[in-house]
C-alpha cells in the first residue's frame, strides 16, 4: 500500500473515532504516528502539538497538516488533512439531516454522556504525556520549578483573570525567553 493511502487511512480512522475536539485526538495520533509507524519522534510530535495548539484553527487539522507535511511533504499534508476532516464533515451532514430524530433519542443521549467522560480522560492523558515528554518533570529542579510557575501562572491567567489564550501564550513565551536565555 502506498504511504499516501496509508496516511489517509490513519487520519481518517483517527477522525472517525475521536470525539470531543482535537485535544482528545492527541493520544490516538501519538500511538499511530510515533509509536506504531515511527514517522515522527516524540520530540517532533511534541513540537507539532505545541505549534498546532497555538496556531489559528482547529488543532487536529493543524496537526494533520504538519504531520502529513513532515512525512510526505505537500501531498502528505493534503491527504492527511482530507483524511482528518472527512469523517467530521460526513458526520455533521448526517446529523444535520437527521437532527430531529437523533436529538430525541435517549440511547444516543446516554451514549454521549459516556463519550464526554472518556474524552475528558483523553484530554487529561494528553496533558500528562505532553508534560512528561517536555521536561516539566526533569531532574533539573530550577528548570522544573520555573516551568511549574509558568504552568500555574497560565492557569490563573486563563481561569481567574479570564485572559485570552493568545495573551497567555505570548507572555509565556516571553517569560521562557527571559528565564532560559
Amino acid at each position: 500500500m502506498s504511504e499516501l493511502i496509508q496516511l489517509f487511512i490513519i487520519f481518517f480512522m483517527i477522525g472517525c473515532v475521536s470525539f470531543g475536539g482535537g485535544y482528545s485526538m492527541i493520544p490516538l495520533m501519538q500511538t499511530e504516528i510515533v509509536n506504531r509507524y515511527q514517522w515522527l519522534t516524540m520530540d517532533q510530535f511534541s513540537d507539532v502539538v505545541a505549534v498546532a495548539g497555538m496556531s489559528p484553527g482547529p488543532i487536529a487539522t493543524n496537526m494533520a497538516i504538519s504531520i502529513g507535511y513532515m512525512h510526505l511533504q505537500l501531498p502528505g499534508a493534503i491527504v492527511a488533512t482530507i483524511g482528518m476532516v472527512l469523517p467530521s464533515l460526513l458526520c455533521i451532514i448526517l446529523l444535520a439531516v437527521f437532527y430531529n430524530v437523533v436529538s430525541k433519542n435517549e440511547i444516543w443521549a446516554n451514549a454521549l454522556y459516556g463519550i464526554r467522560a472518556a474524552v475528558t480522560g483523553f484530554i487529561f492523558y494528553s496533558a500528562i504525556i505532553f508534560t512528561k515528554n517536555n521536561g516539566v518533570f526533569s531532574s533539573d529542579v530550577s528548570y522544573t520549578l520555573s516551568q511549574i510557575f509558568i504552568f500555574i501562572g497560565s492557569l490563573v491567567a486563563l481561569m481567574y483573570f479570564k485572559k485570552h489564550p493568545i495573551y497567555v501564550i505570548v507572555v509565556s513565551g516571553l517569560v521562557g525567553v527571559a528565564l532560559y536565555s
